[in-house]
C-alpha cells in the first residue's frame, strides 16, 4: 500500500477529504513504500501544484478521466500482494515496473476501441509521466534532470509495451518478457514470472468487459491481486 499521497498527516486529509477526489488519489508516490503518512509538503504548495492538473479546460478533454483512471492503474500496481506473494521487487525499479505493466494493460484496452479510446489512452499516458514529473520533483530532481529521467522513463515504457505487445501470443515469450524487465537481469524467484503472466492475462480479460461508456467516465476496475494468482 502506499503511503500519504497528500504528504499531510492522516487527520488533516481526513479532516479535509483531501482524498476524495479521485485526480488527487492519482498523485501516489512511486518512489517510497508502504509506510505511515508523512508530513513532508505544506498543503497550500500541494493545491498549488495540484492546480495545473485540475484546469481541465487548457489540457484536454479527457484529462480527468485520464488521471482517474490512471489513479485505478496505480492502485492495482501497489496492491501489496503483487510484492508478498507474486515477489514483484519491492523497490523503485519494480513499483515502476509494476505501475507500466498496469498502464501497458489499461492502454492496450483503450487503444482497441475507436474515438475516443485512443484519446482516452493518451491522457493516461499523459498522466502517469505528470506524475512521473511531480515525484522526481519531490525527490529532488533538478529541472534539467528531469527531462533526462523523463525521457529515460518514456524509452523504458516504451520499450516494455513492445516487448509485451511482441509477446502477447505466446506464454513462455510473455513470462521472458516480464521476467526480463520486472527481475531486470537477476533471476526471478520459482513461479514468479509464470505468476505475473496469468495476473497480467487475467487483468487484461477484466478489462475487455468494461464498456466505453463507463472508462471514458473514468472508471475502471482492476481485480484484486489476491483472486488472479496462478
Amino acid at each position: 500500500m502506499s503511503g500519504c499521497v497528500s504528504r499531510m498527516n492522516c487527520s488533516e486529509c481526513a479532516r479535509t477529504g483531501w482524498l476524495e477526489d479521485p485526480v488527487r488519489r492519482a498523485m501516489l508516490c512511486v518512489s517510497r513504500p508502504a509506510m505511515p503518512c508523512q508530513s513532508a509538503w505544506p498543503s497550500f504548495l500541494i493545491e498549488a501544484v495540484l492546480a495545473g492538473f485540475l484546469s481541465l479546460g487548457r489540457k484536454g478533454r479527457y484529462e480527468r478521466a485520464g488521471f482517474e483512471l490512471y489513479a485505478a492503474a496505480v492502485a492495482a500496481a501497489r496492491d501489496p500482494f503483487l510484492f508478498a506473494e507474486l515477489r514483484v521487487p519491492d523497490t523503485l525499479d519494480g513499483r515502476f515496473d509494476s505501475i507500466g505493466l498496469h498502464v501497458f494493460l489499461l492502454i492496450r484496452r483503450l487503444n482497441r476501441e475507436a474515438e475516443p479510446g485512443p484519446q482516452l489512452a493518451q491522457a493516461v499516458f499523459d498522466a502517469m509521466f505528470s506524475d512521473m514529473d511531480l515525484n522526481l520533483r519531490e525527490m529532488g530532481v533538478t529541472d534539467l534532470g528531469v527531462g533526462r529521467r523523463n525521457k529515460a522513463m518514456w524509452e523504458a515504457l516504451h520499450g516494455r509495451a513492445a516487448a509485451y505487445t511482441a509477446a502477447w501470443d505466446d506464454d513462455a515469450a510473455l513470462e521472458a518478457a516480464l521476467a526480463r524487465n520486472v527481475w531486470r537481469g537477476t533471476t526471478p524467484p520459482d513461479g514468479a514470472a509464470a505468476a505475473l503472466r496469468c495476473h497480467a492475462r487475467a487483468q487484461h480479460a477484466a478489462l475487455a468487459t468494461q464498456d466505453l461508456a463507463s472508462l471514458r467516465s473514468g472508471r475502471v476496475r482492476f481485480l484484486p491481486a489476491k483472486e488472479v494468482r496462478a
